[in-house]
């Protein structure tokens, strides 16, 4: 089950959206890279969520989603500059936090992974927040993190974009998650986004 409520909310998106999801898939980088290292390389990293869309074609067809549920919101330049200058961030460097987006063996284990599950090497990298702080494009624009997953491209998708593409389509057909069905109790509630 998946306990993050963030990830309820991007599983419950992305399948309105036509896609079939699957969570918590771990990776690691492959035991015979050259820069595997016992001591960094032991304790699986996961995708959060992962959807395949049967009709589409592309970089779209696969929705490949890191979530951080982080109640300040994420602010992209600083995590791009905390990553570039190799920072300590709440006990921890920077980078740990986005192995796949700036460790080559890391993101090597990541594109593998995918491409394991789905058939394909082309995806849309999103990183889903709570809020957005800033510019996305500091985030989604970024050389490195392109690179790393193999020229794919990278999206920022908020809480608040997910709530506004499906609360209009909410209904009164039971859900068949719990984040739907706290979403019908909402609308049914006469709440709105204009409140």
């Amino acid at each position: 089950m998946k306990e993050d409520i963030l990830e309820q909310m991007v599983d419950e998106y992305l399948q309105h959206k036509g896609y079939f999801t699957r969570h918590n898939i771990k990776f690691r980088p492959a035991g015979d890279h050259v820069e595997y290292d016992t001591r960094q390389d032991a304790v699986h990293s996961d995708i959060d969520v992962i959807g395949i869309h049967p009709r589409l074609d592309g970089a779209r067809r696969v929705m490949v989603v890191s979530c951080k549920s982080w109640q300040g919101g994420f602010r992209p330049e600083y995590w791009v500059d905390a990553i570039a200058k190799n920072k300590v961030v709440s006990g921890r460097e920077a980078w740990r936090g986005f192995r796949e987006l700036t460790r080559e063996k890391w993101a090597a284990a990541f594109r593998t992974m995918v491409a394991e599950l789905t058939g394909s090497s082309s995806f849309t990298y999103i990183t889903a927040v709570t809020k957005v702080i800033g510019s996305r494009s500091a985030w989604q624009d970024n050389a490195t993190f392109r690179e790393h997953l193999g020229g794919n491209p990278i999206e920022i998708l908020t809480f608040g974009d997910m709530l506004k593409e499906l609360f209009p389509f909410i209904d009164t057909t039971p859900a068949s998650s719990q984040v739907g069905r706290v979403l019908q109790l909402i609308k049914a509630s006469g709440w709105s986004l204009d409140k």
